[in-house]
């Protein structure tokens, strides 16, 4: 009814049905009811609709588990489309205990007509969002160093990111890189670099050094005589212990810009490799810090936001030696296929490129730590710093409205106001939106593969508007009336000796002055069609007529010859029709999946042509159904309550355009159906 106040919007973050609900479900839930009640005490009306959060990771894992299925690849070789039909069926696994488990805990919710994310009109409420922030100039594609999941083969935002932090033990080593020609800088031969990483299998991409231009650097003498090793100077007693000896200070002026022996030859000997000649050098990073290491940072651009800064501003090449599923490519010849941070040994990878530093006189130490490291927040893998392609939504660019508006907000407590939200505020960074993966809203962004050009697409209007299309313009006309509606008889086979009756034959005739040119005439081939068929083709002069298998009758089996209602009363309901059968016959998907691959089919054979398909009344209905991609529901809402679709002898004009659909012709927006809409 009516509220004195008006409505209160109110929209609970929605729950995945595909587990059953826990503590913090229920404690969330509670303590958020408390708000809609209190507006409605105030006079306020709120819907309360319920909502089921049916994509992302937490879905698909599930699905990878219930297949046997352990990686992205698997995945692949599995088949999109089947998967996704897995994860749809799954995804409401639970509904029944979560109908009964909220009512039971106070809840007062609308749970009968909850949304579903992985609905068509959920869907497309995504796609006009992406569109209005990408036309707002608050969205853009970025390639950038950000945290990814190996297992499951795509990126993850910062606030996913976040959430999957554990302490490990790790192993961190200081490595030895030796200055290049050593003679020619007035240096003695044997002359290293220390630099200190976490991260070892990261060294394959090294391709330069990176010093603090304000930080003091020492030449050192440690325990083996001969080497002299260059590092800050308030880390020498860190690294170095007591035993060591500081033989003088080095500037840094003269250190930026000399060259260095690479750790690994993978990379550094190919004369085809981008920016080859700036690699292995010393650069100046005002981001190098004396807190921890030896105060000289290893670059590898394709694994860290400085490091892909530093590589950026210098023109560094670019070396990436691992792919997205965390594993060194074929290149990397002595580690080839290995992952680099395996869930159940994160180490292994790790130990083998001290192994080999320590058989080629590269590693001066190493040692196990422990520190805080991010796992996938949904299958716990260890994350790896990778430079990636995403799309971002640009919070730097509304961060201080952001924070002026958090001013507004009456927090409780109130310290969280300008504590940890404030403060996360302050920090924000562009959120990563894309994802790798399967079952989710897709982007909407097609682009060029030749000049690279963006068409971004917000509704399902624009899809149908943009998609590539033949130039047919198509007509439907149900056939005259024939012997078998003027007896009320079913007559689905193609032998009934049903022909036109002299209405019929003047129904075609009238609806003639309707149709001003027909290039190509498509006709089921049952009597009372081809008759139909024959009168129109005369008109216009043309020589043959298509008769086309697909087009025929609704096949209603043992009701044929008999009372149309004989059939009627077999179905309890309207929906009833799309999935049973008649007995002999067929139900009305399977009708529609017929009568659509007909469509789709002479949308591929011709084209700029106007084309006219005669049928019958349900091939008809069925033929717009699913030209529109409507569900079954709504497909009898597209029919309503008037006893014919289309009435005997009616010509009607079919706007047929492409449209992403699942294998009952419904429209659907995720993959592998909407990739093949060009």
């Amino acid at each position: 009814k009516q509220a004195p106040k008006g409505d209160y919007v109110f929209y609970d973050g929605p729950p995945f049905a595909n587990g059953l609900p826990h503590y913090g479900h229920i404690l969330a839930s509670i303590i958020k009811d408390v708000i809609p009640r209190y507006q409605t005490m105030k006079g306020k009306r709120v819907p309360r609709r319920w909502g089921w959060d049916c994509h992302g990771l937490p879905v698909e894992i599930e699905v990878e588990k219930q297949l046997g299925l352990k990686t992205k690849k698997d995945v692949e070789k599995f088949g999109v489309e089947k998967f996704n039909e897995v994860a749809r069926e799954s995804v409401l696994k639970y509904e029944a205990d979560w109908k009964k488990i909220i009512p039971r805990i106070g809840r007062w919710a609308d749970m009968e007509n909850a949304y579903k994310t992985m609905d068509v009109d959920y869907m497309e409420s995504v796609l006009w969002v992406f569109k209005s922030l990408y036309e707002k100039g608050l969205i853009y594609e970025g390639y950038k160093s950000m945290h990814v999941c190996p297992r499951c083969e795509t990126t993850l935002s910062n606030f996913e990111v976040a959430q999957g932090y554990k302490d490990i033990e790790d192993i961190s080593i200081t490595v030895k890189f030796e200055i290049k020609n050593p003679i020619t800088y007035n240096l003695k031969p044997k002359t290293y670099l220390l630099a200190w990483t976490t991260t070892p299998w990261t060294l394959p991409g090294n391709v330069a050094l990176a010093i603090n231009p304000n930080v003091k650097y020492v030449k050192v003498e440690g325990q083996i005589p001969g080497n002299v090793y260059i590092l800050a100077q308030s880390r020498v007693e860190s690294v170095f212990g007591k035993e060591h000896k500081i033989i003088r200070s080095v500037s840094t002026r003269d250190l930026i810009g000399k060259r260095y022996e690479p750790l690994f030859n993978y990379y550094s000997k190919d004369k085809k490799l981008e920016n080859r000649d700036n690699g292995w050098k010393i650069y100046a990073g005002d981001f190098v810090s004396t807190d921890e290491g030896t105060g000289i940072v290893h670059i590898a651009p394709a694994f860290g936001a400085d490091d892909m800064t530093l590589g950026k501003k210098h023109k560094l090449p670019f070396i990436q030696h691992v792919l997205m599923d965390g594993k060194f490519k074929e290149e990397v010849k002595d580690f080839a296929g290995l992952p680099v941070k395996p869930k159940d040994n994160p180490q292994a990878a790790d130990q083998k490129i001290i192994d080999y530093l320590l058989k080629n006189n590269r590693l001066f130490k190493s040692e196990k730590i422990t520190h805080s490291y991010p796992h996938c927040w949904r299958c716990e893998t260890p994350l790896l710093n990778y430079a990636a392609s995403s799309w971002f939504v640009k919070i730097t660019a509304i961060k201080n409205k952001l924070i002026k508006n958090n001013k507004k907000i009456h927090w409780v407590p109130a310290h969280i106001k300008t504590g940890r939200f404030g403060q996360w505020l302050k920090e924000a960074r562009d959120w990563a939106i894309s994802r790798s993966r399967f079952w989710g809203s897709p982007l909407p962004v097609w682009k060029c593969k030749k000049c690279g050009a963006v068409k971004v697409i917000g509704s399902v209007e624009e899809i149908k508007d943009n998609s590539k299309k033949s130039g047919n313009k198509y007509f439907v006309m149900r056939h005259g009336q024939a012997e078998c509606n003027l007896f009320n008889i079913e007559s689905s086979n193609y032998k009934n000796n049903h022909h036109l009756t002299e209405k019929g034959k003047k129904e075609v005739k009238d609806s003639l002055k309707k149709l001003k040119g027909v290039d190509l005439i498509f006709s089921s081939d049952f009597i009372r069609t081809k008759e139909t068929a024959e009168i129109i083709a005369k008109h216009f002069g043309i020589k043959k007529i298509f008769y086309d298998k697909r087009l025929r009758e609704f096949n209603v089996g043992i009701f044929n010859n008999r009372p149309k209602k004989d059939c009627d009363n077999y179905f309890s309901s309207s929906e009833e029709k799309f999935t049973k059968s008649c007995p002999g016959g067929e139900n009305l998907m399977e009708l529609k999946n017929r009568v659509l691959e007909f469509i789709y089919e002479i949308e591929k054979k011709y084209s700029g042509k106007n084309i006219l398909i005669i049928g019958h009344e349900y091939s008809i209905w069925m033929m717009f159904s699913g030209s529109l991609g409507t569900d079954v529901k709504k497909s009898i809402e597209l029919k309503g309550k008037k006893p014919d679709f289309i009435k005997t002898g009616e010509i009607k004009t079919l706007n047929f355009s492409p449209l992403p659909h699942n294998s009952n012709f419904e429209l659907d927006l995720h993959r592998p159906y909407i990739d093949k809409i060009e």
